[in-house]
């Protein structure tokens, strides 16, 4: 185990070397933030100084190379626009995010992963059917679509809920959260309902076809014919032996939630990092939008270092094989 997690630990600091290096070259080479920073009236010699004072004068290898000096050192530059240190910039619009991501995914995981278990075992039931129905639904449909269609009947029509914004918020251990005033809670249900969909019909569908597959092994057969009931059976059985692919699923749609819920947080108005990029992108900020891709790279390494410790603790039979 400790071998499988310092592999790992080796394998995540490489990808993390090489993506800072693609990131960086990839920002930098386009556009000019200089444009956009001053404007076209300023005189050449303010506009060299700029130029100087933000190292864009030297050759791109000299300023990846300050840069990864800077990270190694917990420091990724400030930005051009906020004019603040970057990390603590997202760090700053990080726990709405985080809130937003946490509501839509374990939403979509507490209620899709019994609707699937059930049509999977009642496939030829009405309401198996309708189930399934919906989640084709879910991945047809756009985002942006979902979201426009909630604002107009839910805070247009109904006027029942806010359109936009993250509401009153409550400080909890230092950070502020929505959830935790009625205020909030009702400007965090739409985006929160937006960014489910999806996640929502994904884990459905995938929880339907391992039930499915289950249901049909010698295991359900024997412990039917052992007399355990189908509860029993459901819990017991049925959702560990599917609770593998469920676990890899949960993992990297957490992590793709986090890193992409920029329409959503567009669309809603909801001052999560993703509708940072988006302002940070329009105004060629490069530190954010660096610091930000290698934030999603190292979520994505994060999570899936976790999931691999997860299989270790769902499936026996990866201990025994690293054991052996």
């Amino acid at each position: 185990m400790l071998t499988h997690i310092i592999e790992r630990v080796l394998q995540a600091l490489a990808v993390m070397l090489v993506m800072s290096a693609l990131v960086f070259v990839g920002v930098y080479a386009i556009g000019n933030p200089i444009d956009v920073l001053i404007g076209p009236d300023v005189s050449q010699d303010i506009r060299l100084e700029t130029i100087a004072r933000y190292g864009l004068d030297r050759p791109l290898w000299d300023q990846y190379l300050t840069f990864l000096g800077r990270v190694l050192h917990g420091d990724f530059g400030r930005s051009f626009v906020f004019g603040m240190p970057v990390l603590e910039l997202i760090l700053s619009r990080l726990p709405a995010t985080l809130e937003l991501t946490l509501a839509a995914v374990l939403g979509a995981a507490l209620i899709g992963i019994p609707a699937g278990i059930y049509a999977g075992y009642r496939p030829e039931s009405v309401l198996s059917k309708l189930i399934m129905a919906l989640s084709i639904l879910g991945f047809s449909v756009p985002t942006f679509w979902i979201g426009l269609v909630l604002i107009m009947t839910f805070a247009v029509e109904l006027s029942w809920l806010p359109a936009g914004g993250r509401g009153e918020t409550l400080a909890l251990f230092g950070v502020e959260w929505s959830f935790l005033t009625p205020n909030g809670l009702s400007h965090l249900f739409l985006p929160a309902l937006n960014l489910a969909f999806f996640k929502l019909a994904l884990m459905t569908r995938l929880a339907r076809a391992g039930t499915r597959e289950v249901m049909l092994t010698d295991t359900v057969k024997f412990a039917r014919a052992a007399g355990i009931t189908e509860g029993v059976i459901l819990r017991r059985h049925v959702l560990r032996l599917i609770s593998i692919p469920l676990v890899t699923v949960f993992g990297l749609e957490f992590a793709s939630t986090l890193a992409f819920a920029v329409v959503t947080e567009t669309i809603f108005s909801w001052p999560g990092i993703g509708k940072l990029i988006i302002d940070s992108i329009q105004s060629l900020d490069r530190p954010v939008m660096v610091a930000y891709l290698m934030l999603v790279a190292f979520v994505f390494i994060m999570i899936n270092f976790l999931v691999d410790l997860t299989y270790f603790a769902l499936d026996p039979r990866l201990r025994k094989g690293r054991a052996g």
